[in-house]
């Protein structure tokens, strides 16, 4: 009989528990050997120390400290960290991919409630229904006051993606809900053919822009994303354009963007802001025509264990030596979060 793999849950307390209810515990404990503590919320005392000796299996989410080569030193058997959350930047360093740790994160079951999230908001703001409900003197007096709004409707909606991601790739699909909306996606690193195949135009982003009634932010936060949409590239859109970002606030210039939704030309809805989150003086806070959310697209609640679920996936896929799914290479963190 096959010897099971030494794991350790390296999570905060909170993360642990929305994690694992008791079967999903029970199927970590099926596929892989734990010892006491199961979990972790620090790599550096003693205690924790002595679990990673063994340890050849990591499974992370938030709240888990950096792999240093320090703490690395202290697991010589690691061989995977599987990651059950998004983005493994804060995660991995250069050490980890130094020695040969395969690393999965699960970003696809992430994007699921982002890109829902996100065509809900373009929906709402075809009939520019968050701010409208915002305003007193138009929510409450019936037909007759819609003016300053522009064209009430998703009807031939042209809708502007940029970054055809995991996220953005499922909002174009999900846009087909819409009748006879156009969408088109910008996107250096996309291919044309994968674009059409999704029903999209790929086109630069600053032939996007003007033609985009809703601007949907699915890029990753690189140094050559950051205000990748300031001042210049939100003069571009239409008048009564909605932004929506639902991927990071640094893609955004957040005193360009309050200037136009302060002088009624634009609008906005943000899940993510810079910085997040927004002190009391920022310009976007009590701007008109912008609706903030905090930070609650992703992953929430019994959303959660999806994400468990995935990551069990690849783990026994690992076990059992077949191809990994949701792997993440050095090379991929230069275009994706």
């Amino acid at each position: 009989m096959q010897t099971k793999q030494q794991a350790l849950v390296v999570m905060d307390r909170d993360s642990f528990r929305a994690h694992f209810d008791e079967a999903r515990l029970a199927r970590l404990a099926g596929l892989v050997a734990l010892a006491d503590p199961i979990c972790v919320d620090e790599l550096d005392s003693p205690a924790a120390r002595a679990r990673m000796a063994a340890v050849e299996v990591l499974v992370t989410s938030w709240g888990a400290p950096t792999l240093t080569a320090e703490r690395l030193a202290a697991a010589p058997a690691l061989r995977a960290v599987f990651h059950a959350a998004g983005s493994v930047r804060s995660l991995v360093t250069g050490e980890v991919w130094r020695r040969g740790i395969r690393v999965t994160n699960a970003a696809d079951a992430n994007a699921i409630p982002v890109a829902e999230y996100t065509i809900a908001a373009i929906i709402f703001a075809g009939k520019k229904a968050p701010f409208i409900a915002a305003d007193p003197e138009a929510a409450y007096q019936g037909w007759g006051h819609r003016d300053g709004y522009g064209d009430l409707s998703n009807y031939r909606r042209t809708v502007g993606v940029v970054g055809f991601s995991r996220i953005g790739r499922r909002v174009v699909d999900l846009l087909g809900c819409l009748d006879s909306a156009q969408c088109l996606v910008a996107d250096p690193h996309a291919d044309p053919a994968e674009v059409a195949l999704a029903g999209a135009a790929l086109v630069d982003l600053h032939e996007l822009l003007p033609r985009s009634e809703i601007l949907s932010l699915h890029a990753p936060a690189l140094p050559s994303t950051y205000h990748m949409i300031g001042a210049a590239e939100l003069a571009l859109l239409p008048d009564h354009a909605t932004v929506i970002n639902t991927a990071r606030g640094s893609l955004v210039d957040s005193e360009a963007l309050a200037a136009e939704c302060r002088s009624g030309r634009l609008f906005a809805i943000l899940d993510v802001t810079e910085p997040e989150p927004l002190p009391a003086d920022a310009a976007l806070r009590g701007a008109p025509n912008v609706m903030i959310t905090p930070h609650i697209a992703g992953s929430l609640g019994s959303e959660i264990l999806r994400l468990t679920d995935h990551t069990l996936d690849e783990l026994s896929r690992w076990i059992a030596a077949e191809p990994l799914r949701a792997e993440v290479t050095p090379e991929a963190l230069t275009l994706h979060a």
